[in-house]
């Protein structure tokens, strides 16, 4: 027997009709404005064309793309936030949507009160929000604030509570659209256990996140979405191999930060490879890597510096490559060049990370070129760690006789061994 089909879009198009522009200066009188607002030409922007596919009861999946690539267009029509233009939207079950974490929040209540609001506001009912309301308390960690009104609540406290509620929720379908992006380390989390723990449960899910290390985390399929299109669709880590290549990602692209030429040098590219010399978008924890910066100068730099940055998707930078310590100096030359990091043992946790990279000249207060989001690195789980970081490290075996012993004043005292 097939599985039973909880969401279907079957041909479904979304249109929207924008202002196009006018040439001219404004009018000076209100009536001439009204005039040019009735007549101004409208022009079409189709969000969604063509889209079709089934989520079966029980999946989790995920749908990636760049910015309006009509991710969220899905969402909304999903929760009917806003209807098709054509085509035809099956929904098998109780659905609830977490599209803006804390939408609705009253901030001259207290965070007792906007739970049951919010709650109600999700569609829970009184005696289910009652039930659960210590529980949704705890895994905010605002229980000591929730009678405090919400206006005193900082950021972080806010958009937690706001998941919270939503992460109780018990619906036939799910809609997250970047839940993540809320809290710290800890907190996301604590936020992809609830996930786990709704898809045991059998919970149908859609996941949008920017955040491709927990799309692949969490997801069973994903979908590639470009220009309101679905592109792609299969196994996460096929699909977001895709995109990483497709969207840019891999070496060579970037968002240059200055015009190229405008200083005196430039980064062209980073890719890394592996040990065999061969680029590859992914390695494994504790594995030997060499990160490859291509630069191209255009005058003398005489003690120039580049790093390398690697940060996750909340921004937090966890490593940082550069030429500026070792004792030595980089001087440049006008031409192209290539320097090389060698990383014995890779020491970031399984997980997708960001880079930029920065050339500048020693002691400057600004960089002479940065290349933003210059490529993708993604970590897959190798050395088992505890922890946030493997420390390549080495160790043997000596006897006490050998190494002494320190004391308080700093002198060396042997150790007799009997």
């Amino acid at each position: 027997m097939a599985d039973a089909i909880d969401l279907k879009f079957e041909r479904v198009s979304k249109r929207y009709l924008v202002q196009g522009e006018d040439g001219g200066g404004a009018p000076r009188s209100s009536w001439a404005r009204r005039v040019r607002r009735l007549t101004r030409r409208r022009r079409e922007f189709w969000a969604l064309r063509d889209v079709n596919f089934a989520v079966p009861r029980g999946e989790t999946l995920g749908i990636i793309g760049h910015n309006g690539a009509g991710k969220s267009t899905i969402l909304k029509l999903l929760s009917n936030i806003t209807t098709p233009t054509s085509g035809e939207i099956t929904i098998n079950g109780r659905l609830s949507a977490l599209i803006e974490v804390g939408s609705g929040f009253h901030p001259e209540l207290s965070g007792r009160e906007n739970v049951f609001l919010n709650g109600a506001i999700l569609g829970m009912r009184r005696r289910e929000i009652s039930e659960k309301l210590d529980s949704i308390a705890e895994f905010a960690g605002v229980t000591q604030f929730l009678d405090v009104p919400v206006k005193r609540f900082s950021s972080g406290m806010y958009v937690r509570l706001g998941f919270s509620i939503a992460a109780h929720l018990s619906p036939d379908i799910l809609l997250l659209d970047e839940v993540l992006a809320v809290g710290d380390a800890a907190f996301q989390e604590k936020c992809l256990g609830r996930i786990a723990e709704l898809k045991r449960a059998g919970t149908t899910i859609v996941f949008i996140s920017h955040d491709l290390g927990a799309v692949e985390r969490v997801c069973d399929r994903v979908l590639l979405m470009k220009s309101g299109e679905i592109v792609r669709g299969g196994p996460p880590r096929e699909v977001i191999e895709a995109y990483q290549t497709a969207a840019g990602f891999s070496s060579g692209y970037a968002a240059s930060l200055a015009p190229p030429g405008a200083g005196a040098a430039e980064i062209r590219a980073l890719s890394f490879h592996d040990a065999e010399g061969r680029v590859r978008p992914a390695f494994k924890t504790g594995e030997p890597l060499t990160a490859r910066v291509e630069f191209e100068a255009h005058a003398h730099v005489r003690d120039a510096v580049i790093d390398v940055l690697l940060y996750s998707p909340d921004r937090v930078v966890h490593c940082e490559l550069t030429t500026e310590g070792g004792g030595r100096q980089l001087s440049l030359e006008p031409g192209r060049g290539v320097v090389e990091f060698s990383c014995p043992g890779l020491g970031l946790l399984p997980g997708i990370y960001y880079t930029d990279v920065t050339v500048r000249e020693r002691g400057a207060l600004e960089a002479t070129h940065v290349q933003a989001g210059s490529t993708t690195l993604r970590v897959e789980p190798g050395k088992t760690v505890r922890g946030h970081f493997y420390m390549e490290h080495e160790w043997r075996v000596r006897r006490a006789e050998e190494v002494g012993e320190v004391g308080g004043d700093g002198e060396v005292r042997r150790v007799v061994v009997g």
